[in-house]
């Protein structure tokens, strides 16, 4: 997931227990099955007894309803030979039956129990198993409250005609749509039969026809293991468009054009990760540009990744985004954390691996400055975050896991493995990446797991780089290796002297700057800008005004802070129109620093809220401390 996301290894036991004090292990992982080790405190379900292999599907779309319903077959195996039920996550599911089968073919009724509801983890769903039982099969429908999809109504949609629904199941949001159990260290394969009105389309996660009939049933097959948090599913008036051999892109007809121009080096982005990293094992790698509600820049659900359209900027100036979750089927989709406390190992290596793509396709200097946008931003971040949310190992007892979703894992992570890198070299780092996603290719993995491998193969890599302040410990090791950009270097040259005076804003060089020029450009103006500076700025490059979602969001931000009131009218419409967190967040923080603006907030909250995806209303609500009542 953009941020602007089993086995046990016996020989890690020892190491484990000494794991804060040590953080050294040498001894290679090999694989048991502890019911401990690796217990997901997000998760009801206790795969160590019963665990879930396999998923299929049969759902119909209700849009009148905006619900779901239809069967989840669940395909078990009884890991503790005593183990009598299966337990499932699941909430606000209304279960209808339950049936267990020792062949497949035959179902018989199974005694089912639904667990008390806790707020944010829901509850369980506990069904007997006879003796010799493999599969259960689950009857139900979707809540009204279900977060983990989205019902949009046709003019919430680009083309206005047709209605749209897509899910959202990080990080645990699939138990709001599918009984399973609901944590990153079970995998699952799974399959499905979707059933639609007859001029949608729906897509998911998994192989598919790429231009089937609109015949409003479709079926689809994952034989990978994935967990559960990457099972998506979008059903909308879709068109398809081929970028290469194995990539395309799906958006809404209008949109799909322009999304297959934007995003046309995807091919190249395959093919530098793949020198890298080795090969790309999913098959396809397509797109699917969701409506401007998405609440996250991009969602890298294996074969199929949801983007939000804010990225269309018509000069692949914010197709980093694309780099980031292709990046993911390697660190994430391929080898994933085992637990949301271990979300850096697919948010960092992430992060890592989109400069290296970056750096291959576009060139070291956008890659830097990218880079050095993210530790900017992740140094401003910290200065308002606890320091139990400044580390990368992150303790999430008792806390919802999106508490950790900050950009912590992501950009402090990425930092930790380009300390790593410059300790041991990159050519030895590359060697050892590439046999990291070979060896754990389709398994789920912990912290621990990645510093064992790490003082196996790099064993020189612990003496050079301290593992303990950065993994378990606040803030940024120091010195940590900075990205350094010329071109940044410049363009603060020319903004001092456009603010000294000494030149008028046309003759800032911004023709030839990139979108990261200009951002850097807008974050590094002084708190105490002078109002007629803004005025200046804005009559001279029409930033209010700007199209592209990135520069505009950061020109509003600094209008906002500075009390620019000239863009009061494009603050209200952009949070109305878009739904990307990453961008409502900082805005209406900003607004509801004065009594003032929280009233304002407040008033566009409550024209936006209903276009919004929960995940991103539920962090609004908290910052305007908004009573839905």
């Amino acid at each position: 997931m953009m941020w602007g996301m089993r086995m046990e290894f016996s020989s890690l036991a020892v190491c484990a227990a000494a794991w804060i004090a040590t953080l050294s292990c040498a001894s290679p992982p090999t694989m048991s099955e502890s019911p401990d080790a690796r217990n997901d405190i997000h998760s009801y379900s206790r795969p160590n007894e019963v665990r879930v292999r396999h998923v299929a599907l049969d759902l119909d779309v209700d849009f009148d309803a905006k619900r779901l319903f239809g069967t989840a077959e669940l395909t078990v195996e009884r890991l503790d030979p005593a183990a009598d039920e299966v337990v499932l996550d699941n909430k606000g599911l209304r279960i209808e039956s339950a049936e267990a089968s020792t062949d497949g073919a035959v179902f018989e009724a199974a005694e089912f129990s639904i667990g008390e509801t806790e707020e944010g983890l829901g509850g369980t769903l506990a069904i007997k198993l006879p003796a010799g039982a493999t599969r259960v099969r689950v009857r139900y429908a979707t809540g009204p409250l279900a977060t983990g999809l989205q019902w949009l109504e046709p003019a919430q949609t680009a083309g206005k005609k047709h209605p749209f629904l897509f899910t959202q199941s990080q990080a645990i949001h699939a138990r709001t749509w599918i009984p399973l159990q609901d944590s990153p260290g079970v995998r699952v394969t799974y399959e499905a039969t979707i059933r639609t009105p007859k001029d949608l389309l729906a897509v998911m996660s998994a192989e598919m026809e790429q231009d089937p009939p609109r015949d409003g049933e479709y079926r689809f097959r994952m034989p990978q293991p994935i967990p559960p948090y990457l099972i998506a599913l979008a059903v909308g008036d879709l068109s398809f468009r081929e970028m290469g051999p194995r990539s395309g892109v799906y958006a809404e007809p209008s949109v799909v054009d322009a999304a297959a121009s934007e995003f046309e080096d995807t091919e190249a982005m395959m093919e530098a990760v793949e020198e890298l990293y080795g090969p790309y094992r999913w098959g396809r790698y397509d797109l699917l540009v969701l409506p401007p509600s998405f609440p996250f820049g991009g969602m890298e659900n294996p074969r199929l990744t949801f983007a939000t359209p804010t990225i269309l900027a018509g000069d692949k100036s914010l197709v980093n985004l694309v780099a980031h979750e292709l990046a993911h089927s390697w660190s994430g989709n391929l080898v994933t954390n085992a637990t949301w406390r271990d979300f850096w190992l697919n948010e960092g290596f992430t992060v890592y691996l989109e400069t290296r793509i970056q750096e291959a396709v576009y060139g070291r200097e956008r890659a830097d400055m990218e880079s050095l946008l993210e530790v900017n931003g992740l140094e401003e971040e910290m200065r308002d975050l606890e320091p139990r949310d400044q580390i990368l190992h992150v303790d999430l007892i008792g806390r919802d896991p999106d508490d950790g979703f900050t950009g912590v894992p992501y950009v402090k992570g990425m930092l930790f493995l380009v300390a790593i890198e410059a300790a041991v070299g990159r050519e030895a780092f590359d060697d050892f990446l590439r046999s990291y996603f070979d060896d754990f290719a389709f398994q789920s993995i912990l912290t621990e797991d990645f510093v064992a491998r790490l003082n196996e193969k790099l064993p020189g890599a612990g003496e050079k780089v301290d593992l303990q302040a950065w993994i378990e410990e606040p803030g940024l090791e120091q010195p940590f290796p900075r990205p350094v950009s010329s071109a940044f270097e410049q363009v603060e040259s020319e903004s001092v002297r456009w603010q000294a005076g000494e030149i008028a804003p046309n003759a800032l060089p911004t023709a030839s700057w990139t979108t990261q020029e200009w951002l850097h450009f807008l974050r590094t103006l002084p708190d105490d800008l002078p109002l007629e500076r803004m005025t200046e700025l804005d009559a001279a490059f029409e930033l209010t005004q700007a199209r592209n979602s990135e520069i505009a969001h950061q020109w509003l931000l600094e209008s906002v802070r500075r009390g620019y009131r000239a863009a009061d009218a494009r603050v209200e419409r952009f949070l109305i129109e878009v739904g990307r967190r990453k961008f409502l967040k900082p805005l209406y923080e900003a607004l509801a620093e004065t009594p003032e603006g929280k009233q304002r907030a407040l008033s566009i909250y409550e024209k936006a809220r209903p276009g919004y995806h929960p995940i991103s209303s539920g962090t609004i609500d908290q910052i305007l401390e908004w009573n839905a009542d």
